[in-house]
């Protein structure tokens, strides 16, 4: 068996904490302007850690399923799928649309304290 060591960590730059901050609040006004309670910002931000489960395995997976999940990717493909069924005259589908607002607040939040992407190999 191996031992475990911490998970690496790196400094998350000021202009990344910026950026979280800002894509935090968009996030926050998102979910008002589309008609969803704010509280749901609440509810699903602990879902989106769910991927540190990785970490049980090793610091590599934790990595890799943590930045996955980290990012502003995955979510911004939700809002541009809704956003097609819209232009395409379909109703779309709203959960989309808070899913991916309450992912962008919990990405948004984690940078904007510091929490960023993680290196996926030891120093």
């Amino acid at each position: 068996m191996t031992a475990r060591t911490a998970p690496p960590a790196t400094p998350v730059p000021v202009l990344y904490r910026a950026e979280g901050a800002v894509v935090a609040v968009a996030a926050v006004v998102l979910v008002v302007l589309a008609g969803f309670a704010w509280w749901w910002l609440l509810a699903l931000f602990l879902v989106f850690d769910l991927p540190m489960l990785g970490y049980a395995v090793d610091n590599r997976v934790g990595a890799i399923s943590y930045n996955l999940a980290h990012n502003y990717v995955a979510p911004a493909a939700l809002l541009a799928a809704h956003g097609l069924a819209l232009a395409l005259g379909e109703p779309g589908w709203p959960p989309l649309t808070l899913v991916a607002a309450c992912w962008l607040f919990h990405v948004g939040v984690d940078r904007a304290l510091g929490y960023g992407p993680r290196p996926s190999t030891n120093p």
